[in-house]
């Protein structure tokens, strides 16, 4: 009986220490936390691929075209995964708003803030294709430009630290490639998302004459008359080959002209409308994505691009045209012939030339090719859908 006793007072002592234990423990937890502050998600540093993740997760809409799912990894939070087929081809799995699709030739520093690094953005695109023979005329080119326009040289000669003698040049976007065309280097410089940023972009040849001529009165004409695809004109008594683009004095800007007999058969259609030539074009952003995609990547002389520019805009007889009132002179250098090859007896020149002809009856058969391809293609598809019609499908 004594016995009992004593293990049940033992009982009775250990709960109560263990209450007591338990009360001390709440009440210094209870001041432990009252001394600290408050401690703020937003302040702790977490690194940011991980606080993406959290606001993806938390934060994103889904809609019809966007599709998130998530998918666990093995010790890891759940990472949504995104389709978002309106965006870029090979970016669908990317958040539409971290997706950058455009570009630009602006020149960046290497320290400091990004959103700092520009005090002025230009707003148009300038490029010449240069060998350094010509270097007098291109500084004389270039300095009817001013900083509204980023300059960028195709150099097809190789030489390229020459030209630092001119201070304009060291701001300048210099390409070397050697003994390439203008075309050439457009097709794999010039993508349109590339020259996304700039309104206009000029491709020029390096043997004009600009003693007439005034970029920023050329743009704001080609504005206002609404050109999408322009050239300066052309002073009548030098290096003229097509009516349409020979300089009139009586007016700003002109859209079409009279050719020789049984030129035009149409006179909306090139050479007496829709047209202008290739070796001073302008293009506005959007006409410029359509004519990329015209240019082939094997016919590097782009003769006749010319006449199928007109493709690009519509209707093409009003939104491409010629700049009488900021013209040029088309001094006729053939520096671009002596960067051939001597074949066969023949003149590197002339081995250059025989090509341009080449190239030119190639491209009109691709482009006729191209349109019989696609005209079948409709009559077909209409055929298909008269016999759904018929059999009541």
């Amino acid at each position: 009986m004594g016995n009992a006793h004593r293990g049940g007072t033992r009982k009775a002592n250990d709960g109560a220490r263990i209450i007591l234990t338990t009360l001390v423990g709440v009440v210094f937890g209870f001041f432990l936390g009252a001394s600290f502050p408050t401690v703020s998600l937003t302040k702790i540093n977490l690194p940011s691929s991980i606080i993406s993740s959290l606001d993806v997760a938390m934060d994103v809409q889904k809609s019809p075209r966007t599709r998130i799912t998530e998918t666990h990894n093995q010790g890891s939070p759940k990472i949504p995964k995104i389709y978002v087929p309106t965006n870029p081809r090979g970016a669908e799995s990317l958040p539409p708003g971290i997706v950058a699709s455009g570009s630009d030739f602006y020149l960046r520093r290497l320290w400091g803030e990004p959103s700092e690094d520009l005090n002025k953005k230009p707003k148009y695109l300038v490029t010449f294709t240069v060998g350094f023979d010509q270097r007098k005329n291109i500084d004389a080119a270039v300095k009817k430009f001013s900083d509204d326009f980023t300059i960028l040289l195709f150099h097809y000669d190789g030489r390229i630290t020459e030209w630092d003698q001119y201070e304009w040049s060291k701001n300048a976007i210099h390409i070397s490639v050697k003994k390439q065309t203008k075309w050439w280097y457009a097709k794999r410089f010039l993508h349109p998302d590339v020259v996304a940023a700039y309104e206009y972009i000029f491709i020029w040849d390096e043997d004009l004459g600009v003693e007439h001529f005034n970029a920023e009165k050329y743009i704001e004409l080609v504005k206002k008359h609404g050109l999408e695809i322009s050239q300066p004109g052309l002073e009548p008594n030098n290096g003229l080959t097509w009516q349409m683009t020979k300089r009139r004095g009586d007016r700003e800007v002109h859209k079409d002209t009279e050719e020789k007999a049984g030129w035009c058969s149409d006179p909306r259609l090139p050479p007496c409308a829709a047209f202008v030539e290739i070796m001073a074009p302008v293009f506005s952003r959007e006409a410029w994505r359509c004519v990329w995609h015209l240019i082939q990547n094997d016919l590097v002389h782009g003769w006749g691009l010319d006449f199928a520019l007109r493709r690009c805009v519509e209707p093409a007889h009003e939104k491409i045209g010629v700049v009488d009132s900021q013209w040029i002179v088309h001094q006729v250098i053939p520096s671009l012939g002596s960067q051939g090859k001597s074949e066969n007896g023949k003149a590197p020149w002339e081995g250059v030339r025989e090509r341009c002809r080449t190239e030119w009856a190639e491209f009109q058969s691709r482009l006729a090719n191209a349109d019989k391809a696609y005209l079948a293609q409709i009559s077909k598809a209409k055929a298909k859908r008269l016999l759904y019609k018929r059999a009541g499908l």
